[in-house]
């Protein structure tokens, strides 16, 4: 099976299922990944970055600079493979990415730990954070565009929100594995290799998705358009750095709520790994249970007042919501609803996120442009939290510092989401490109009768 597409191929006859099966369990997988990683941040701080006799918070700020490493080679692989899935194909480069997402994290379930090679451990591990986050860097972009490209009419909030739905998935799927393994596994078996078959189930499942994508065919938008002249660089620059402010929120409050609550459960308010685990679940069960709603509501009102309305919700709530989790008096029932609550209004900024960076950047340069804005804000908020965090608790003693750091970037996403789209000198996909909708619905119907090439326009 050809790699790079055949132009005089048509579609298939059901490209836009296709196209959210092949274009969502890459995400899964992505986010399974990065899920297992925070989740065991506790078990990998001891195994790699923790000589004998060093305090387990020093190696867990260093378990979570390597995290935030691989977050900064994000925007490095968003313009790199961008770049390419702007001039090749979606499809192609979605391919490339995936096998090296996958071989990356199965590598790490097979590293050598600092009891056995030194400090060569940290070093390994680091490498292979970075290749992940290469990988993850063009993962975003190729996927959003390939979901939105093939979204029917009216539909682009709803195909987009697979996007975000994968992810939540990908962490319930990381947390619920991380939860098996603590219940069936002692805690001596779970450090000593437990947490390695965590990352050795991704090999089945990126094999599984590369058969997918391989199956895969190129979207109607870039065969009509792959040619089209790009807009002016510094039109693209300054849509990238509003998009990167509008998601800047989602990114943080994510990755604060989602990721970094088990490991500030445990090390500030003395939770069990069990107990930590169960509130991230519920955290990410109310994540997952809102996206699809959100996208669905942003193709009805807009994306802008469904995403506002989340972002304004953490600013406001985030303070009361992590002092409840720190009193003791409230019922772990109260507690369970409130964390759960949580993760759904992030779900309100996920699930019209995606479809409203595509809509910011034509076809020609939208690889490119999304997955930048996304891993740009991503690489500073997302990468960063964990960091940020757990050495601000340490250095300050403030507890509330999860609920700071959350609210204080949403009130930031708040302010780029009221700045209008032609104020980023980019009108949006409605707009712009209207007329090449009604070519793209003709390339569709013409690869159906069977009728001829239909590569891009020239």
């Amino acid at each position: 099976m050809k790699l790079f597409y055949d132009h005089s191929r048509p579609l298939s006859d059901r490209p836009a299922a296709r196209a959210l099966l092949a274009g969502s369990v890459g995400n899964f997988i992505e986010w399974y990944e990065f899920g297992v990683y925070g989740y065991f941040a506790t078990v990998i701080a001891a195994r790699f970055f923790t000589p004998e006799g060093a305090g387990a918070a020093e190696g867990l700020v260093q378990t979570y600079a390597s995290f935030a490493l691989a977050f900064f080679f994000r925007p490095v692989g968003a313009a790199l493979f961008g770049r390419l899935g702007d001039r090749v194909g979606r499809r192609p480069v979605l391919v490339l990415v995936i096998a090296l997402m996958t071989g990356a994290t199965t590598l790490i379930g097979v590293l050598p730990t600092y009891a056995t090679v030194g400090a060569l451990a940290p070093w390994l591990l680091t490498f292979l954070r970075a290749l992940q986050g290469l990988s993850a860097g063009g993962e975003f972009g190729g996927a959003v565009s390939l979901l939105t490209e093939f979204a029917p009419p009216g539909r682009r909030g709803l195909y987009g929100a697979w996007q975000s739905f994968t992810v939540a998935l990908g962490l319930l799927g990381g947390a619920g594995v991380a939860a098996l393994l603590a219940t069936v596994l002692g805690p001596g078996q779970l450090a000593d290799w437990g947490w390695r078959l965590a990352f050795l189930l991704t090999l089945p499942m990126g094999l599984g998705a590369l058969w997918l994508r391989l199956r895969l065919d190129e979207t109607p938008a870039f065969r009509t358009e792959a040619a089209r002249e790009a807009p002016p660089a510094r039109e693209v620059h300054r849509t990238v750095a509003l998009g990167a402010g509008r998601v800047m929120g989602w990114a943080a409050a994510g990755y604060t709520f989602l990721v970094v609550l088990p490991s500030y459960l445990q090390n500030t308010l003395d939770a069990s790994f069990q107990q930590a685990l169960l509130a991230t679940v519920l955290a990410n069960v109310g994540f997952a249970v809102t996206i699809l709603p959100a996208g669905l509501l942003s193709d009805r009102l807009g994306r802008r007042p469904v995403m506002l309305t989340g972002a304004a919700l953490v600013v406001v709530l985030s303070v009361p919501m992590l002092n409840l989790l720190q009193s003791d008096g409230t019922s772990n029932t109260v507690k369970g609803a409130w964390v759960f609550g949580a993760g759904a209004v992030v779900g309100l900024m996920a699930g019209p996120g995606p479809a409203m960076l595509s809509e910011m950047f034509p076809t020609s340069v939208r690889y490119t442009g999304l997955g930048l804005a996304y891993a740009l804000s991503n690489a500073v908020f997302s990468g960063c939290a964990g960091l940020i965090i757990t050495e601000s608790v340490r250095r300050t003693g403030n507890v509330d510092i999860p609920a700071y750091y959350a609210a204080a970037a949403c009130a930031m996403s708040v302010l780029a989401l009221v700045v209008t789209k032609s104020s980023a000198g980019t009108a949006s996909w409605e707009e712009a490109d209207a007329g090449d909708r009604a070519d793209v619905r003709d390339v569709v119907r013409r690869d159906r009768r069977g009728g001829g090439r239909s590569g891009p326009r020239r």
